[in-house]
């Protein structure tokens, strides 16, 4: 039997948004009428671009999908650096390595982000959102940049004190992770980023092994299997950076999309002040509503297998898109609509799902609550500065977010 899928016509990953809220429209109608579509790669042959929200959640529990790919970045842009070249500033990692590979490196970092340990960092951080939220108050020039006073530096500060890395330090590795995350980069620029987190993380675990602290980084350095070899320097290095870019990266830019959001609908901001129990589900719903990993997860086909009733070989490219799921109507009646009362919003994607599910979730989901709930109390009358100006994105960059966010009050 032919498989017309195949001869159908070959589709880019879209990405070009009409409204800054919302993912692009194409993904709607791929999502009806070719869940499983034809995907064109910027290098190599086409693969596939998963877009139901069933059939996302499955492949990302699929082990027979594999996360070992020569490039993050492929469906978004052709690979600017060797396979070697990456291996050699980035060994193993959890973003791109399977069980039991993946399993040994995660299970020394489960109980540093266990539900209990998360919880003992919550008086850390109010402390930190108190400090900013002072600040800003006693700021005498308006309007205020919620990004650079309050979205960025609050992540920044507890991922440095849980990872033991020098806050003072903060605009070296800041610059660049936004090197790293964006895709206009050339080859040699991407390639000297590369080199330059490497060896500035490089320095600090080496530092660690010798004088251990009460820190993440020294924590693995110290790391005794029950069997097996111990983590080699280099692969803490490379968890050191993931944590680094995912802790302050994706939730710095998810709390600011949220606060946008929320202060676009003053209805919204002022419903939330008056029912604080709202809080929680509103987290969720601005999680499902903004999937911020805004070109979904690459994946490869190890075996043969059936995704929304089509078959993938060996060897196939998958893109699961994880913004296009969590905008299923199937799924999530009225997707496009923001319902912070919404009862499966917590059923979203947007932290992943089976083996490579968000170890941080947790950590990221508090620092939204203390943000959130700290600012609607002190600054109830807050408002954008200017309401008719689209905001400034980060349109190509694999993280999606705000470059700024002008408030008043």
């Amino acid at each position: 039997m032919k498989d017309e899928t195949r001869t159908a016509p070959i589709t880019a990953l879209p990405s070009r948004r009409r409204c800054p809220m919302d993912p692009p429209d194409e993904y709607a109608r791929l999502r009806t009428e070719h869940p499983v579509a034809r995907l064109a790669f910027p290098d190599g042959p086409p693969g596939w671009l998963v877009t139901r929200y069933d059939d996302v959640r499955a492949g990302l529990a699929d082990l027979r999908l594999s996360s070992r790919r020569p490039h993050l970045n492929s469906q978004v842009r052709p690979s600017l650096i060797t396979e070697a070249e990456m291996a050699q500033f980035r060994t193993s990692d959890l973003l791109t390595t399977d069980p039991p590979e993946h399993t040994r490196l995660r299970h020394p970092l489960i109980g540093q982000f266990s539900m209990r340990r998360i919880r003992t960092l919550r008086p850390r951080i109010e402390q930190y959102v108190d400090e900013r939220l002072n600040a800003i108050a006693a700021t005498p020039a308006r309007p205020v940049d919620l990004v650079a006073a309050l979205a960025l530096p609050v992540p920044s500060l507890v991922i440095c004190e849980l990872l033991g890395i020098p806050y003072a330090d903060h605009d070296h590795f800041q610059r660049l992770t936004g090197e790293l995350l964006d895709l206009n980069r050339t080859r040699q620029q991407l390639l000297a980023s590369k080199k330059a987190m490497h060896t500035y993380l490089r320095s600090l675990v080496e530092a660690k092994r010798q004088d251990p602290a009460d820190d993440l980084l020294s924590v693995l350095t110290q790391h005794r299997p029950p069997s097996g070899p111990p983590l080699a320097i280099d692969e803490i290095v490379s968890l050191g950076q993931l944590m680094l870019i995912a802790g302050h990266e994706t939730s710095a830019n998810m709390i600011s999309l949220g606060i946008l959001t929320l202060l676009r609908s003053p209805a919204l901001w002022q419903g939330l002040r008056a029912d604080p129990s709202l809080i929680e589900n509103a987290i969720e719903e601005l999680l499902r509503y903004h999937t911020i990993l805004q070109f979904g997860l690459l994946r490869v086909a190890r075996a043969a297998l059936v995704i929304g009733g089509q078959r993938i070989e060996p060897g196939e490219r998958v893109v699961l898109h994880m913004p296009a799921a969590n905008r299923d109507p199937l799924k999530f009646p009225d997707p496009d609509r923001l319902d912070l009362h919404r009862p499966n919003s917590r059923q979203h994607l947007s932290f992943g799902h089976g083996p490579h599910q968000c170890i941080g979730q947790q950590l990221g989901r508090l620092e939204i609550e203390i943000i959130l709930t700290k600012l609607l109390h002190r600054f109830p009358t807050l408002q954008l500065h200017d309401a008719s100006t689209p905001p400034a994105t980060h349109d190509h960059a694999v993280v999606y977010g705000l470059r700024a966010l002008p408030v008043t009050w």
